[in-house]
């Protein structure tokens, strides 16, 4: 996990309550909190949501058991342990790590789960497991999906599980454990460790995953936007920098930060590594020609600014807030500290190259965080390594999280030949749908995909680019009913979806995600008998 194989820290730290209230034009309004989910679990690592029903909880344990969460009550889900094999206790940072449920689960029953066996062969895997009936109420495991050797060390595993605007699964790895890249994972495009990894979950096992982003520690929790799509790396790092890396999405539904190096272990946060994964001289020319992308934010192992001792030691990375029952906090990045345990917040960067700002303590603090939590419903949840689950309820009072800068409105020059500018509507939200003719296509036929984009006023010849399976695959431009059709090849099963820019006083839009499969080949015709 992120947490480093160090010695337990003293008494358990108590999660600290506000109890001041705010009062504004709309009435009283509790001060931000974190409210007890659920009764205590045996060393919970992580949650996640059914994404159809934001009250159907799945709570993670490390050595191996899923439990269900539902309107208080706690049910068995699914049980690992003999796949993770503990044994009773996991060695250094392996067990069961995070699980990811499919975005069809109320139709497919599918999920995934990441896991660093143990007793001895600390495999990393990534295994899917199956919910079958209409309740989706226990899942045992069908296939193993993806296999990664980790047998040099228990530590940084990775772990993380998360379904992109894409479709697409993604997976973190750490670098291969010990300390300093000692196995030279990070820098090797080879290697599947010290990555960011993206995996088509419904090809055919054993898959081959595509090598997203290197160059990383121990990506121990990663997140994406639920609005914009970006995705948010917290890195663990080794003896003096943690940090948080950004990869903005370039377009809806498209995932950003392919190919992006981050620097391990030439780099740690925005300082210099050790650097000997590389020729010497080779990390400063890289990162002279701009080879490695720098963190947005980083902080070192000191204690903590607003609410001191313990010193901090390994981040805890969250979620952009996206629940505005949160008030000011929505918008904002939470994130936390295994070893300080205090919850805070940041902005982070709207444009390339800049860093994050605003960072500061909400005055909650966790005892041993181990990840964070969102449902469907967008609630935020923390996980502590005890074994309590908490979910965030009630607003900041403080000046923490700093407020959104105020969008400065454009001015027109002065002119004597015309009045002046009337101000601009606000943009309008857009819906795209996405339908084939076929869900099925022989192998190199072509698909029939229509694509409608409403509202329609004013659309006339609005450019539409088609997503295959996350990259582009052409684009062509809306008629008067404000549709278009694609007729893409098919070699193989793809994910399609469609998407439109800024444009013309509308939001950007993105459709759902449209699998099309393969059709089994026509039978061969049987030659019978006069």
């Amino acid at each position: 996990m992120g947490i480093k194989p160090a010695r337990l820290l003293g008494p358990t730290l108590f999660v600290l309550l506000l109890a001041v209230l705010t009062v504004g034009a709309g009435g009283a309004q509790a001060a931000l909190t974190l409210e007890k989910v659920g009764p205590k679990f045996a060393q919970p690592i992580y949650l996640a949501s059914d994404p159809g029903d934001a009250d159907r909880l799945f709570v993670v344990e490390r050595e191996g058991t899923i439990q269900l969460l539902e309107n208080g009550v706690v049910s068995a889900f699914a049980d690992l342990t003999a796949e993770v094999n503990c044994g009773g206790g996991c060695e250094g940072e392996r067990g069961l790590l995070s699980i990811a449920l499919a975005p069809d689960f109320d139709s497919s029953g599918r999920l995934f789960a990441d896991y660093a066996k143990d007793g001895g062969d600390g495999t990393i895997h990534v295994a899917e497991l199956t919910a079958p009936g209409p309740a989706h109420d226990s899942a045992t495991l069908t296939r193993q999906l993806l296999e990664i050797d980790h047998s040099q060390a228990a530590n940084h595993n990775g772990g993380q599980l998360q379904f992109g605007p894409d479709g697409f699964l993604y997976a973190s790895t750490g670098d291969g454990g010990s300390g300093n890249d000692l196995f030279h994972h990070s820098q090797d495009p080879n290697s599947q460790l010290g990555k960011i990894l993206r995996i088509d979950s419904n090809a055919m096992a054993p898959v081959t995953p595509t090598i997203w982003s290197l160059g990383l520690r121990n990506p121990y929790r990663f997140s994406f936007d639920a609005l914009s799509g970006d995705m948010v790396i917290g890195d663990v790092g080794e003896k003096a920098h943690e940090e948080i890396d950004l990869a903005p999405s370039p377009l809806p539904g498209v995932v950003g930060g392919q190919g992006v190096n981050y620097g391990w272990n030439c780099r740690e946060g925005l300082f210099a590594g050790i650097g000997d994964d590389l020729k010497p001289g080779e990390c400063a020319s890289k990162y002279a020609a701009g080879a490695f992308v720098d963190p947005v934010f980083e902080y070192g192992h000191d204690p903590d600014p607003d609410l001191g001792l313990p010193n901090r030691c390994s981040i805890t990375g969250g979620y952009v807030v996206r629940d505005q029952a949160l008030g000011a906090l929505d918008g904002a990045y939470v994130y936390s500290d295994y070893c300080s345990g205090v919850v805070r917040a940041l902005r982070l960067p709207s444009a390339p190259g800049a860093g994050a700002s605003g960072d500061c303590s909400l005055g909650l603090r966790l005892a041993k965080p181990v990840s964070f939590g969102e449902d469907a419903a967008r609630r935020l949840y923390a996980v502590e390594q005890s074994g309590q689950v908490y979910r965030f309820s009630g607003q900041p009072t403080g000046s923490c999280p700093a407020p959104l800068p105020p969008t400065e409105p454009k001015v027109q020059p002065p002119s004597t030949q015309s009045p002046p500018a009337t101000p601009a509507k606000a943009a309008a939200p857009t819906f795209i749908g996405i339908r084939a003719q076929r869900g099925r296509v022989e192998r190199d036929k072509q698909a029939l995909l229509t694509v409608f984009v409403s509202p329609c006023e004013g659309r006339l010849g609005q450019s539409v680019e088609l997503l295959r399976n996350g990259r582009a695959n052409g684009s062509k431009r809306l008629n008067r009913a404000c549709s278009v059709r694609f007729t893409p090849r098919i070699g193989s099963a793809a994910s399609f979806a469609a998407t439109t820019r800024e444009e013309r006083g509308y939001l950007p839009g993105a459709s759902r995600q449209l699998r099309i499969r393969l059709a089994p080949p026509p039978r061969p015709a049987l030659n019978r008998q006069p």
